[in-house]
């Protein structure tokens, strides 16, 4: 591995723009000095409170210009930040924290229920605000190598697992982006996804690299979006599908300015319709294609090509690379559906504490990404099916595997199936095949409030569908695309 360094991000960026605004959040500005030496305070704070180089902390909190000060501090104090998912349980939380030996918990009011569930220390970020201010050591140099931060994201078996990102990665799909959007000093970003994904990360950290203001939203709100772009002369902003379905609809027969350069897509393929809309209405769309591994997008397509491609995430970004791999090893023809297979700077170093996971995905720089897709012969990537079963539902991602194994906890369920179905507002959502223990008569309700007490919100199936039997090969493998059959056969439904 190189060890090559770089003057830290926030520090160079407040040295280099200091009167630059670096985030608007709710109609107040702060410029880049003012991030800077707020997140110097708050590093000194969190130096008062036990917080060392190199720790893992815990970091849950809403999109907040308070979250964003804690994060740039945690950076300034050469802390790896593990970026929890607000959305997630108690229960999944503390998994989470167990897993990665994290030392701190930060978080805010509203997350009590999980205070009772951890054994380290909690501190809401009112409470460390609050805290004398220490003399912090600040990491004046970053090695590109170092770990940054940390997400979880979901195994297609058991357990989630933690990628780790570095600061070389974040750097470089900064870079990426910023070679294949283009970037001008008249540039704003809105940011309403949240800052817990890497979709929201990436932004903030584009932020910083490039000099350019975001504009944060606490949550997504079609009209405040559109309302931000008008009158803060928004030129780009993230989205997934619901919410580019959503702005479509808010617009009615009204354009937006023409300072406004592109939605940036990510989350799933868009349907030919949604497209269709935004071309109608003169909306410039880049789909893409990404994850957690990759720092966010890794291919991407131009607005040139959304109708004539219809259906490809585009070509892989300037520094990364992508081949389609067959069973076999080999590589795949043009139009030859195999595993999509990416290499480059901003991929992943590996999981976190998982060391056979890391070799399984890793192989030669190349990262595994477990997603089936195609290349046509002018080099444009088409994803057939994104890791093998997953569900994504408003622009997250589940794991049917996860969602059973719930499922299978309870005492009354012998077997359980989880499949994903199309829906209008979430581009898919869970639905359960459930085979009930002999004797037993557990309810649909009585089902769902057990998912609701161990899995977010967003995973827990839509309906239940109540069956003698799953679809099974002879490896007595579950079938989930067969799954679906099973509402046509007239079984029984809940």
């Amino acid at each position: 591995m190189s060890s090559e360094t770089m003057p830290n991000f926030l520090k160079k960026r407040a040295l280099l723009t200091p009167d630059r605004i670096a985030v608007y959040f709710q109609n107040e500005p702060i410029t880049f000095r003012e991030l800077y030496e707020k997140s110097i305070i708050s590093a000194g704070q969190l130096t008062s409170i036990g917080v060392k180089r190199d720790q893992y902390i815990g970091v849950l909190l809403k999109n907040h210009i308070d979250t964003v000060v804690i994060l740039f501090a945690l950076q300034l104090l050469g802390v790896k930040s593990v970026i929890l998912n607000n959305r997630l349980t108690s229960k999944e939380l503390a998994w989470q924290l167990n897993d990665s030996k994290t030392s701190i918990l930060i978080t805010e009011s509203g997350f009590d229920e999980l205070k009772q569930k951890v054994t380290i220390p909690v501190i809401t970020k009112d409470e460390l605000f609050a805290v004398p201010t220490d003399v912090p050591v600040i990491q004046e140099e970053i090695n590109l190598d170092d770990v940054c931060t940390i997400m979880y994201t979901s195994g297609t078996t058991g357990n989630p697992k933690g990628v780790i990102q570095t600061y070389g990665n974040h750097w470089w799909s900064s870079v990426g982006s910023a070679l294949n959007l283009g970037y001008t000093e008249t540039d704003r970003w809105l940011c309403s996804v949240p800052l817990f994904h890497i979709s929201g990360f990436s932004i903030l950290m584009r932020g910083v690299i490039y000099g350019m203001p975001i504009i944060l939203h606490h949550t997504f709100d079609a009209e405040q979006a559109i309302e931000d772009i008008r009158t803060k002369q928004v030129t780009i902003m993230s989205v997934v599908g619901t919410m580019l379905f959503r702005i479509v609809e808010s617009l009615k027969e009204a354009q937006l300015p023409s300072h406004f350069r592109c939605f940036l897509l990510g989350g799933g393929p868009a349907p030919l319709p949604l497209l269709e809309a935004c071309l109608e209405k003169k909306l410039p769309v880049f789909q893409s294609y990404g994850m957690t591994e990759t720092s966010s997008q890794i291919v991407t397509l131009s607005p040139e090509y959304s109708i004539s491609k219809l259906g490809s995430a585009g070509k892989p970004l300037f520094p990364s690379q992508l081949k389609i791999l067959l069973a076999d090893g080999k590589m795949a023809a043009p139009k030859e559906a195999g595993e999509i297979v990416v290499k480059g700077p901003n991929v992943t170093t590996g999981y976190l504490f998982r060391p056979e996971a890391t070799k399984k995905n890793l192989v030669e720089g190349w990262f595994h990404t477990g997603d089936i897709g195609y290349v046509d012969e002018e080099g444009f990537l088409y994803v057939l099916d994104r890791r093998s079963d997953l569900i994504i539902s408003g622009g997250e991602n589940i794991y049917p595997a996860e969602v059973e194994s719930v499922l299978l906890s309870h005492p009354e369920v012998a077997d359980a199936g989880i499949t994903g179905v199309e829906d209008e507002t979430w581009g898919q959502v869970p639905i359960a095949f459930i085979v009930r223990r002999d004797g037993a008569s557990v309810s649909a309700s009585q089902l769902q409030q057990h998912c609701l007490e161990n899995l977010a919100k967003y995973k827990v199936p839509r309906t239940f569908h109540f069956t003698e039997l799953l679809p099974r090969n002879a490896a007595k493998k579950l079938l989930r695309r067969k799954l679906y059959e099973l509402i046509d056969e007239g079984r029984e439904k809940e």
